[in-house]
């Protein structure tokens, strides 16, 4: 009787791991405001590792009879399709942008956790929490020191029809080291003494746009911003 007693409390103490391991994950993505925080990570966490525990433990009596051929790793192995569901209903498009899908690996990762742990890979399930949170603290803030992502961006402008107009923006533009790609200028449509200008820029992926509007605004010869 006691050995059952102790077989139970160390697959109490591999859902409480597990749990443990979810949470971090899940604070982690709740201090971003992320769709999936906590509670999230916690249970899919703990929902992985009693999986892996019934998988490898709850058909002990059933392996080695005649006649029955039982394969439990299966019910584990669905864990992964599983969350792939819930992964999925976490991404989405925003702005010609996908978002989510950090989040979602993150939930797929809880997921190999928990089953890890449940396992009683303890030291594998717990170093995997750290790497994923060290990866995204790291890679979210300082990405940019390995790899420098840059897009494009149109900015259209209507300024006054004086032709040294244009050189004054180019100017305005540069000085902020934003390089422009190419600048096509127009009469305007709605007065003939002004110039409609669509500016083709490459900037950082941090670009501050605002800034940018500002700095434009201030200048007599800009009468409409856009972008």
């Amino acid at each position: 009787m006691s050995e059952f007693f102790t077989l139970q409390l160390e697959y109490l103490l591999r859902l409480l791991i597990a749990a443990l391991c979810g949470l971090a994950i899940g604070y982690e993505r709740e201090i971003k405001l992320k769709d999936a925080g906590i509670k999230t990570h916690f249970i899919v966490a703990v929902g992985s590792a009693l999986v892996m525990i019934i998988s490898k433990y709850g058909f002990q009596d059933l392996v080695g009879l005649i006649n029955i051929s039982i394969d439990p790793t299966r019910i584990a192995s669905q864990v992964i399709s599983g969350v792939g569901f819930i992964g999925a209903g976490l991404i989405f498009i925003k702005e010609k942008s996908i978002v989510g899908l950090t989040t979602a690996a993150g939930i797929w990762a809880t997921a190999g956790i928990g089953l890890a742990i449940g396992s009683g890979l303890y030291f594998i399930g717990l170093s995997a929490t750290i790497i994923v949170i060290i990866g995204q603290i790291f890679l979210h803030r300082n990405i940019k020191w390995v790899l420098c992502y840059s897009k494009t961006e149109i900015l259209s402008l209507i300024i006054d029809g004086n032709p040294l107009s244009i050189n004054e923006i180019k100017k305005i533009i540069t000085a902020q080291n934003i390089s422009i790609i190419k600048i096509k200028g127009t009469t305007s449509k709605s007065s003939s003494s002004l110039i409609s200008l669509e500016i083709e820029i490459k900037v950082e992926e941090d670009f501050d746009k605002l800034n940018l509007i500002s700095i434009l605004q201030d200048n007599p010869i800009v009468k409409s911003i856009k972008f």
